[in-house]
C-alpha cells in the first residue's frame, strides 16, 4: 500500500525483514523438534539461531538466479550458519514455511486491528452517552421519518463494531493453524510430532489435515471479515457525509486552523476524511473476492493463490488499519450542532407525527384505512401549503370529535419517542 495510507506498525509486519524473520522462526522451531526426536544432530537450531541473520538483499540476489524464494532464503542462512545448517528444512516443503508464516502475519495484523476497533468502540461509547438525548430526525429512504436521538445513531454503530470485533477474533482464531506435514500433507518424510512441537512453540494449532497447503477457506474467512469491517467504516462515513451537507449541516468534520477546503472556493469545508474512508473501504472489500477464488486450487496445490496473497495480505490489513485509525479520530473530533438538529426536526411542520395521529384515531374507533387516508390528505396539504399539520388536524371535526385538543397536543411532542432510550442503551452498553 502507498505510504499515504499506511501506518508504521502494520507496514513493519508486512516488511520483507519481518517475513523472513518469521520464516527463520519456523525453521528453527522445526529444527529444535527434529533434534528433540533425534531426527537430526543436536546443535543445528542453536547455531542457526546464533549465526543466521536476515539479509534481504542477499536473499533477493540468490532468488534472481534460482527463481525460488524459500531456497534463496535457506541458501542465505546456510552461508552464514555453516555446514550444520544443511539439516534445516528436512522433510519439509516450502509451503510448510510459507503458510505457517503467512498465518502468523495475519495474526499479528489482526491483533492490531482489534486494538483499532477497541479505540473506535471507546470513542463511540463516549459520544453516544454524551448525545444520548440529543434529538434529531430519523430518516428512511433519505426522507424524514420520526424523531430519534443522535446518541441512538452512535449506539447503533457501537453495536455493529462489537459484532465486528467478535468476527475478527473468530477469524484470528480460525487462521491460527500450522502445517509442517511435507510435500502433500502425508508426513511421509517428517515426523508428525515436529508439527505439534512447532505449533505449540509458535502458539498455533496443528492443521488437522492439509494438502501441500493450509486450506484457503480459512484465509477467505479472514479477508471476508476485513471486508465486512470496511463496510461498517463506510456506513459511518456515509452518514457523516450526508449530515455535513449544506442543506443538513447537523455535524461537521473537525477543520483545523490552517486547513483549506477548496483551491477555488475559500468558504468550503468538505467532508474529505469521510470521503477518503469511503474510498478505502471499497479497496478493502475489493480484496474479498480474490480471497474467495483462492479456495479452489488444483489438486493438492498450485501457486495461483500466491500472487494474490502477496498483494492482498499487506494491502488489505494496512489499508483497514489506516481507515480504522482515521475513523476513530474523526468520531472523536467531529463537531455536533444540536440546534440545527432541532431545526431540521421541525422542517416538515409536524409531519413526523403522522403515525401517532393515525394510531390514536384507530384507538378511538376509526377504521385504520379511513384514518390513514384522512391523515395522509392533511399531510399533503401541510406540505403543499407549508402549514403546520397540527393546525389542520385541529380544524378537522372528524378528528376533534374523537380526540380533544389536549390529547392532540400530547401527540405533537417528542418525549414519547425517547421514553425507551435508556432501555436500548442498557441493552447495547451492558457489561
Amino acid at each position: 500500500m502507498i505510504s499515504r495510507y499506511s501506518r508504521k506498525e502494520l507496514v513493519k509486519i508486512w516488511s520483507e525483514e519481518n517475513k523472513y524473520k518469521i520464516w527463520l522462526d519456523v525453521e528453527i522451531a522445526a529444527a529444535e523438534a527434529m533434534e528433540k526426536f533425534k531426527i537430526i544432530p543436536k546443535g543445528v537450531a542453536s547455531i542457526v539461531k546464533k549465526r543466521g541473520k536476515i539479509k534481504v538483499k542477499r536473499i533477493h540476489d540468490i532468488e534472481s538466479k534460482v527463481k525460488h524464494d524459500v531456497i534463496a532464503f535457506l541458501t542465505s542462512i546456510t552461508e552464514q550458519a555453516g555446514f550444520k545448517a544443511r539439516y534445516l528444512h528436512q522433510g519439509m516443503t516450502s509451503s510448510d514455511v510459507l503458510d505457517t508464516s503467512f498465518n502468523l502475519q495475519l495474526i499479528q495484523s489482526g491483533k492490531i486491528l482489534i486494538k483499532d476497533i477497541n479505540q473506535i468502540l471507546s470513542v463511540l461509547k463516549k459520544q453516544a452517552n454524551k448525545h444520548k438525548l440529543t434529538p434529531c430526525i430519523g430518516r428512511s429512504h433519505g426522507i424524514h421519518a420520526e424523531p430519534i436521538t443522535f446518541g441512538l445513531k452512535l449506539a447503533s454503530f457501537y453495536e455493529e463494531f462489537k459484532r465486528n470485533k467478535k468476527r475478527l477474533e473468530d477469524a484470528i482464531e480460525n487462521i491460527s493453524t500450522c502445517s509442517i506435514s511435507g510435500a502433500v500433507g502425508t508426513f511421509a518424510n517428517i515426523d508428525p510430532r515436529v508439527e505439534v512441537y512447532v505449533a505449540k512453540k509458535l502458539k498455533l494449532k496443528p492443521e488437522p489435515i492439509s494438502t501441500q497447503i493450509i486450506p484457503r477457506d480459512r484465509h477467505a474467512h479472514y479477508f471476508s471479515v476485513l471486508g465486512i469491517i470496511a463496510g461498517s467504516v463506510e456506513r459511518i462515513a456515509t452518514e457523516i457525509r450526508h449530515l455535513q451537507r449544506s442543506e443538513v449541516y447537523e455535524l461537521q468534520e473537525f477543520f483545523s486552523k490552517d486547513q483549506k477546503g477548496s483551491s477555488a472556493m475559500p468558504h468550503k469545508k468538505n467532508p474529505i476524511l469521510s470521503e477518503n474512508l469511503t474510498g478505502l473501504a471499497r479497496v478493502v472489500r475489493g480484496y474479498v473476492v480474490p480471497s474467495l477464488e483462492n479456495i479452489a486450487l488444483w489438486h493438492e496445490r498450485d501457486i495461483s493463490h500466491s500472487s494474490v496473497e502477496r498483494n492482498i495480505g499487506p494491502d488489505a490489513n494496512i489499508t483497514l488499519d489506516f481507515a480504522l485509525f482515521r475513523l476513530a479520530n474523526l468520531l472523536d473530533k467531529m463537531i455536533i450542532y444540536p440546534k440545527k438538529m432541532i431545526k431540521n426536526l421541525n422542517i416538515t411542520k409536524g409531519l413526523i407525527f403522522s403515525q401517532e395521529i393515525m394510531i390514536e384515531l384507530t384507538k378511538s374507533g376509526m377504521q385504520r384505512e379511513k384514518a390513514y387516508r384522512i391523515v395522509q390528505n392533511h399531510s399533503k396539504e401541510s406540505f403543499a401549503k407549508n402549514i403546520n399539520l397540527i393546525d389542520l388536524i385541529k380544524k378537522d371535526k372528524s378528528i376533534t370529535n374523537l380526540m380533544p385538543s389536549k390529547r392532540i397536543d400530547i401527540i405533537f411532542n417528542y418525549s414519547k419517542h425517547f421514553k425507551n432510550i435508556n432501555y436500548i442503551f442498557k441493552r447495547v452498553f451492558k457489561k
